[in-house]
């Protein structure tokens, strides 16, 4: 098949696309075109490039027309934010490509109730990119349901992967954290710690992806959670990520207003954000619809992350890693 991947050079394209090449696909990348994949495999010597930046043609009304003329099969979304980008895209699909594909997020789902998470669960955003998204999603779901275009929606959670920071035990990208861990340094952990994060990695994210683009009837107007097989709380994360530098975790709980005030770079409400929605997913459906199937339990990917992030010296930590589960 023609799959035009949209964001094909960043965390999951890096994997899906080479994924799609070696299935035997024929693929079109678009982007910016001003960052290189985090994977350089041989596949993407197969790959054609199309320029474009997204924002600026879609205020000029021209992206939709763009991705329709290159007359795909399939296209991949990986890099949608807002309805109005949604909406101008399917319009010019409709009746021209078989099936849409994009990227949604686990923040379409606001704090949890209940866990694990299914797809149908009544728990309405919170912030901005949570109620865009969730928008996004409906909007898809209905256009499908309407016989309208083929459309499917994938939610990831916190992707992991080589080549970038991941989200770690406190929520948040703070660098100092795996310092502390690594050094057996005592660590503020607020409300205890129990609050759990869904993670996956970058590459299981891409399996899923070719699995829905193979079972279009299955995935057609469907919405699948993408996250690894289990969560990890914050207080559990500390303690694995601590035992990879053969320590055991030194956590000291504190309340979040103790936590916001011992914050002095800013990362207290990206831990806030991550913490208080308090999310496991149900994978239930993925893998019965489309055959999703993550090789990688949450700690693994994680461990992989940061292992790349040390060997480029992108990390700072006060020992080596000694073991990867």
């Amino acid at each position: 098949m023609k799959i035009v991947v949209i964001g094909g050079s960043g965390h999951i394209g890096s994997f899906l696309v080479p994924r799609l090449v070696r299935a035997g696909h024929e693929v079109t990348n678009v982007s910016r075109g001003h960052r290189k994949p985090y994977v350089d495999v041989p596949e993407w010597k197969d790959v054609r490039h199309v320029a474009a930046d997204r924002e600026q043609e879609d205020r000029s009304g021209t992206f939709g027309d763009l991705v329709a003329g290159l007359n795909a099969d399939v296209v991949i979304d990986l890099v949608c934010f807002t309805l109005e980008s949604a909406v101008g895209l399917v319009e010019k699909l409709r009746g021209a490509t078989g099936h849409l594909l994009h990227c949604g997020s686990i923040w379409r789902y606001g704090p949890s109730r209940k866990v694990p998470i299914p797809e149908d669960a009544d728990l309405p955003p919170v912030g901005e990119y949570g109620i865009r998204k969730d928008a996004i999603a409906r909007m898809l779901k209905a256009e499908t349901a309407g016989g309208g275009l083929a459309t499917t929606s994938l939610h990831p959670g916190h992707i992991v992967g080589p080549g970038w920071q991941p989200i770690g035990p406190l929520g948040n990208l703070d660098p100092e954290v795996w310092y502390t861990l690594s050094a057996g340094h005592a660590l503020k952990v607020p409300d205890g710690g129990t609050a759990l994060m869904h993670h996956v990695h970058a590459d299981d994210l891409a399996q899923a992806f070719q699995k829905a683009v193979e079972h279009r009837e299955a995935a057609a107007g469907e919405d699948f959670n993408i996250v690894a097989p289990s969560a990890l709380s914050s207080r559990g994360f500390a303690g694995i990520a601590a035992g990879w530098f053969g320590r055991e975790a030194n956590l000291e709980s504190i309340t979040w207003d103790e936590f916001r005030a011992s914050d002095t770079e800013g990362h207290a409400e990206t831990s806030w954000q991550h913490l208080y929605r308090n999310h496991c997913f149900s994978i239930r459906k993925a893998e019965s619809l489309i055959g999703y199937a993550p090789r990688y339990e949450p700690e693994e990917a994680i461990f992989e992350s940061v292992q790349w992030l040390i060997d480029n010296e992108q990390l700072r930590v006060a020992g080596p890693l000694r073991a990867g589960k």
